[in-house]
């Protein structure tokens, strides 16, 4: 969006902001940062977990950084943007889940601008699954709990339980139930898996990680003295296959992959920062986020269901293909320039890369052998390298579904800045034209069953292709998470998607993705709506309850 100004070089999307204290003036110091990023067309996300002065409690806080958002735009164009992000033991996590509410909690604290994350590590997911007791603590009082993880979390979190810190005594499964109500209404909040994000990152040799940023991608260091930044683009996948449409180009995924590196890497140099922080933090640790767009656009292409283990084969492949092309890129800007500053000590300063946190062994695709002989050699550039973002405005650009969803409907009417305009899968569309199928009694089918082709009289393989998310188990979009997971140093803005949501099937969608490892347990929750507006398109006799397309209002930023 900047690119194009005289005015501002600020080329950077994603903030990550930690406050360098609990106390009032440097909380407001925290929220001026915050507004001269946002000002400058940055989204946020803020890490509250340390935060209670006195009586100034998560509600309060959250309420000025919810009114910078009302009162702040980026340049004009469109809205600011934050995600606050706090840790399940916080004394406040229930006001905290209730600020976006439509009911419950005092409405002079609701907070309805912005975007809520959890920042959760494995103890409380085990005390969930065991519904044991949960203990709340004023960080005031129990300090350090953000700036540890795994077992020395555990160790300080037990210490503070024995010793009676002044924390309240709650069921786990209250605090959980707390967490899938607010999912259910609002759609969020986010979840992230703390003790995941700061084992598998090639940053923990930084420090505690301890929050994500706007859309729950982006997972990097920070601290008082430094805010983290990072430079994202995507890959258009559909671009990739083949005109024949029979198979898929890895030679040009991989130069175009390194093509982005390159050029993101130069974005650190001549970025125009907004505060300092960003600009030490950035020049330090040099992080960038490739990440994809059209997944099932290229499944589609390809004759492929979304879910089939050929599309899940191939959805490995095209991950670790952008991860070895980055990682090819970095080690020869590092070879030319030197690796970047806080790269001793790094996991892949010691040989271990992103699959190696996982598990997972090389694979045959790619030389692996030789790659790791030269970051030995050379170091790399760049501390991290890929990020699945959302890509809402530039999948609409090129034409293509955003990142790496199946489609939420066939047919639906998108809402943006300039009005209402009516969306088609125009590879159906193209399919049903070869056919002579594509016309209004076709279009009026599709749409009085919410966007879906299971009722027209067509091949069940070409029905199979074109399932909606909602005719796709949750399950197989958590796995094809897990299989691009370790090929993504960063994280993955997984939104998941039910009809009919209730405790038992959430609890059990958050468990699997959980157990599975992911950083992202949930970017977006989305259900269908109870009601919607009536389908005037379709003749009377056929209408039944519709349903509408939600589309996530915070990738905008």
């Amino acid at each position: 969006m900047n690119a194009c100004r005289n005015d501002s070089r600020q080329l950077a999307i994603c903030y990550l902001v930690s406050p360098g204290g609990n106390t009032v003036e440097e909380l407001f110091d925290t929220l001026k940062k915050c507004a001269v990023i946002s000002e400058q067309a940055g989204g946020i996300g803020v890490n509250l977990s340390e935060i209670r002065v006195n009586n100034y409690n998560i509600p309060g806080v959250i309420k000025r950084f919810n009114d910078s958002v009302r009162f702040l735009s980026q340049h004009g164009k469109r809205r600011s943007a934050m995600a606050a992000y706090l840790e399940p033991w916080h004394v406040d996590v229930f006001d905290f889940l209730k600020a976006k509410l439509q009911t419950g909690g005092s409405e002079d604290m609701k907070c309805r601008d912005l975007f809520q994350g959890l920042w959760v590590p494995d103890l409380f997911m085990k005390r969930v699954k065991e519904d044991r007791e949960w203990t709340l603590f004023d960080p005031s009082k129990c300090p350090g709990l953000s700036e540890v993880w795994g077992n020395e979390f555990v160790e300080l979190y037990e210490k503070y339980e024995r010793e009676g810190k002044d924390g309240r005594v709650v069921r786990a499964k209250d605090v959980w139930l707390a967490i899938v109500k607010s999912q259910t209404e609002t759609g969020g909040p986010y979840i992230l898996y703390k003790d995941h994000c700061n084992a598998k990152s090639n940053q923990r040799n930084l420090g505690t990680i301890k929050c994500s940023n706007l859309c729950a991608e982006i997972i990097e260091y920070t601290s008082g003295d430094e805010i983290a930044v990072c430079n994202l683009a995507s890959i258009s996948l559909s671009s990739m296959v083949t005109e024949d449409g029979g198979c898929f180009d890895f030679e040009e995924l991989a130069k175009v992959a390194k093509i982005l590196t390159v050029n993101l890497n130069k974005i650190i140099d001549h970025n125009a920062y907004p505060v300092t922080e960003a600009k030490t933090s950035n020049k330090s640790h040099r992080p960038i986020g490739i990440g994809i767009q059209g997944l099932a656009d290229a499944f589609i292409k390809l004759n492929l269901a979304f879910d089939s283990p050929e599309a899940r084969r191939l959805n490995r492949e095209i991950a670790e293909t952008i991860n070895f092309s980055a990682l090819e890129a970095s080690c020869d800007l590092a070879k030319r320039d030197g690796y970047y500053e806080s790269y001793v000590g790094s996991p892949a300063s010691k040989g271990f890369l992103q699959h190696d946190l996982w598990g997972v062994p090389d694979t045959e695709r790619h030389d692996w052998k030789d790659l790791r002989r030269r970051i030995s050699q050379y170091g790399i550039r760049n501390s991290l390298l890929v990020a699945m973002m959302p890509t809402a405005s530039t999948a609409q650009i090129l034409g293509n579904n955003e990142s790496f969803e199946p489609y939420t409907n066939n047919i639906f009417t998108r809402r943006v800045a300039c009005g209402n305009f009516q969306v088609v899968n125009r590879h159906l569309v193209k399919r049903l034209i070869d056919m002579g199928m594509w016309n209004e009694e076709t279009k009026n089918r599709i749409i009085k069953d919410d966007g879906s082709v299971r009722n027209l009289i067509m091949p069940g393989e070409m029905k199979n292709i074109f399932r909606t998310v909602w005719e796709i188990s949750q399950r197989s979009l958590i796995e094809m998470a897990a299989d691009r997971a370790p090929s993504v140093d960063q994280s993955q803005s997984m939104t998941l998607f039910l009809s009919n949501p209730n405790n038992s099937n959430m609890t059990s969608m958050h468990f699997f993705a959980w157990e599975r490892g992911l950083k992202t347990g949930i970017y977006y929750f989305q259900t269908r709506p109870g009601a919607t507006a009536t389908k005037f398109t379709v003749t009377p006799s056929s209408r039944k309850r519709p349903a509408c397309e939600m589309t996530c209002e915070s990738c905008s930023a």
